[in-house]
């Protein structure tokens, strides 16, 4: 069988993929225009550029909605640092020696699963914040790394435990340390097998950034309000909005792909 017969059912369901595409975008669209017929609401999509971006004597100057999309890539890669250090140590307390590291490991996992994520923003906005002297910027980026690094545990946990016990063993056997073990036989093997749901945890962490600008954080969210308050453009301004965090998420999965597909190129398989 030629490569190109292989590669047709691809190309064709790659072509179904995309018709489906446009045709929910036109599906999409035409609901819009009744709604615009049924509210009466007229459409002022050409206001919208101006909140985007603006260029005056030859020089680009981003809009609120992009200088809060700035802010929103900024909650999200420090979280997403913290988030990876977070979930990493509480899955290899998890599974150490130790009873008491896997006591809190399991208290800070239970704890962070089973409460709201906004209750958590606020008690760490009200109650923590003031005694360490933090930014609402810095409770904001704490609390999504908190929140979402109890469910990266998991996925780390998960991923360290579906490595073959013989990697642990011929690493013992080699005299390794288990530091050295992790560093260099079981997280490179684990990376590439929870890569996927990785990239979930980072999609979560554009989205759940939002709540930050209920305090007062000039996130994308909290722009995208104080223009609506400013433009009346209700509509537009958050169909933008959702537009901006669909791209970006988007992006983030396609890097992924790319990633995972890099990786597991790399990985030796068996004859």
């Amino acid at each position: 069988m030629t490569t190109a017969t292989l590669t047709r059912p691809t190309m064709r369901r790659s072509a179904i993929d995309i018709a489906k595409f446009l045709g929910l975008g036109a599906f999409i669209l035409w609901l819009l225009f009744l709604g615009e017929g049924g509210l009466g609401y007229q459409w002022q999509w050409y206001l919208v550029p101006r909140y985007l971006y603006s260029f005056s004597g030859g020089t680009f100057t981003p809009g609120p909605l992009l200088q809060g999309l700035w802010v929103t890539l900024q909650i999200t890669g420090l979280s997403l640092g913290l988030t990876l250090i977070f979930g990493l140590t509480a899955a290899v307390l998890r599974l150490s020696d130790s009873f008491m590291g896997r006591v809190v490991a399991q208290g800070y996992v239970e704890l962070i699963r089973n409460t709201p994520l906004l209750i958590q923003l606020f008690f760490i906005y009200f109650v923590i914040a003031p005694v360490l002297d933090i930014s609402a910027f810095t409770a904001a980026v704490l609390t999504l790394s908190l929140f979402e690094g109890a469910y990266a545990s998991e996925i780390f946990r998960a991923g360290i435990q579906s490595v073959q016990m013989g990697q642990w063993e011929a690493a013992y056997s080699l005299g390794l340390s288990r530091f050295d073990t992790y560093r260099k036989i079981i997280l490179p093997q684990a990376i590439r097998r929870i890569l996927p749901p990785l990239t979930g945890v980072a999609v979560s962490l554009v989205k759940d950034s939002a709540l930050a600008s209920t305090i007062a954080v000039y996130e994308l969210t909290q722009q995208g309000q104080l223009v609506i308050a400013d433009s009346f453009l209700t509509f537009e301004i958050w169909f933008t909005v959702a537009a901006i965090y669909l791209a970006v998420t988007i992006s983030l999965s396609w890097v992924a792909s790319v990633l995972e597909r890099r990786l597991y190129s790399e990985e030796p398989h068996a004859h």
